[in-house]
């Protein structure tokens, strides 16, 4: 699944120019190296208290990180103050996430954003991307996705990882820029090549469909495998997906069930539902209904509809759990109102036939055609017999036909055995 809102807050803590003593490359032992580096933050001091812009800084992050002084925000805050009102970049910036983050102030996003533009203004990457995070969430400013764009694409031009993601996300968006998925496409490249977990799985999903770049199979499976090395649930599901199908892979069940189920302890809903259909068909495993149930209720338990409906078929059917007409109605009527065309056919099927329920083809017709119009075969199927045999409606061979033709373009040998039948019939 695509990832594509993730937003990265960046902290730099990053020494700035040292002052105090030179240390020697030759080896010391660990007495002398802490003596040379208590030295060091003694100079430091010295230095930052004589008004060195830079030495102030230092001891800021000295202070923030507790590296070889105790961890002190409120003292690190006082010194970034110091440092940023003389013009250090780094410090202005990391005034600013002290601000985010209430760490030695009172939260104030507005404060954050104000030091962030001064450091942005001397073309601090690290800047320049938080202060495109504040517009594009609307953080201490008026959400604006055209000016988070804007600084986003300062960072991103400079080579900053997060920011070449996050532009490449609005251009997939298209928020505050025109949509482009082949720009969307160049600046998750930029990023994925750096090493950024999101983009790989981005840059994968755009080659896995074809969007903004040619179509390569093969290509997404590589990037999914980058991403999914590092960690990356979704793209963990996305291979496992591949594998299922043998697209840009050798086809491979279990290999797609190891993915399936690495995301799914991982609490991913979709993972979950993947690894269910596995243990369901028998694929890359034994035929488990009863397991099947279980990973379908934990992804129920999330909401998920695509879950929701499937366990319903479960309780219908009597397959890995007792059968249960009412509370396979329950949770399919959940996950039709959720959208989901299949749980929307089943609950159909299920007024049709009159499970759990009396038989009730107003009800029929009214949940096949949400499924129809979503395009599934076995709803537009059904409405072609309901239109046939003039159940709940009036009897129309015309309409009957035209969605028994519709099913038979989606696949239904049925509908296509029916439309043939109304033909030879003269309708």
């Amino acid at each position: 699944m695509k990832k594509l809102a993730q937003i990265f807050i960046y902290k730099s803590l990053i020494l700035g120019l040292s002052f105090g003593l030179a240390v020697s490359v030759a080896v010391v032992s660990p007495q002398a190296s802490a003596e040379v580096y208590s030295a060091d933050i003694l100079n430091k001091k010295r230095l930052a208290e004589q008004g060195y812009p830079l030495a102030q800084y230092d001891l800021g992050v000295l202070y923030d990180l507790g590296s070889g002084v105790d961890q002190d925000y409120v003292k690190a805050f006082e010194w970034y103050q110091k440092a940023a009102d003389q013009g250090v970049a780094k410090a202005q910036h990391d005034l600013g996430v002290s601000y985010t983050n209430g760490l030695g102030v009172r939260q104030d996003y507005t404060k954050a954003f104000e030091w962030y533009q001064k450091a942005a203004n001397q073309g601090l990457a690290e800047s320049q991307h938080n202060l495109g995070t504040a517009y594009e969430e609307g953080i201490g400013v008026q959400q604006n996705y055209a000016t988070a764009a804007k600084w986003y694409q300062k960072a991103a031009n400079q080579g900053f990882a997060e920011s070449q993601f996050n532009l490449g996300a609005l251009y997939d968006l298209g928020l505050g820029v025109r949509q482009d998925h082949t720009t969307a496409a160049k600046w998750y490249q930029k990023a994925a090549n750096q090493g950024l977990v999101a983009a790989q799985n981005n840059i994968g999903f755009l080659y896995d469909l074809g969007s903004g770049v040619r179509q390569d199979h093969a290509l997404a499976a590589q990037w999914y495998q980058k991403a999914a090395n590092q960690g990356s649930i979704t793209s963990q599901l996305n291979l496992g997906v591949l594998y299922k199908k043998g697209m840009g892979v050798r086809q491979d069940y279990s290999k797609a069930l190891e993915l399936f189920k690495k995301a799914a302890n991982q609490g991913h809903a979709e993972a979950q539902v993947n690894l269910a259909t596995m243990y369901y068909n028998g694929l890359g495993t034994q035929q488990d209904y009863t397991k099947a149930k279980e990973w379908l209720q934990k992804s129920a338990n999330q909401e998920n509809a695509k879950a929701q409906g499937m366990l319903g078929v479960l309780y219908e059917k009597g397959m890995g759990v007792r059968q249960d007409y009412p509370k396979a109605s329950e949770l399919l009527k959940i996950a039709a109102n959720k959208g989901d065309s299949e749980a929307q056919f089943n609950l159909a099927s299920m007024y049709y036939n009159g499970l759990g329920a009396r038989q009730d083809y107003t009800k029929a017709r009214e949940w096949s055609q949400k499924s129809a119009d979503q395009g599934n075969a076995e709803a537009q199927g059904m409405l072609g017999v309901l239109y046939k045999h003039g159940l709940s409606i009036q009897q129309d061979y015309t309409k009957a036909k035209l969605w028994f033709g519709k099913a038979c373009d989606n696949g239904s040998q049925l509908g296509c055995d029916s439309y043939k039948d109304l033909s030879e019939e003269g309708y």
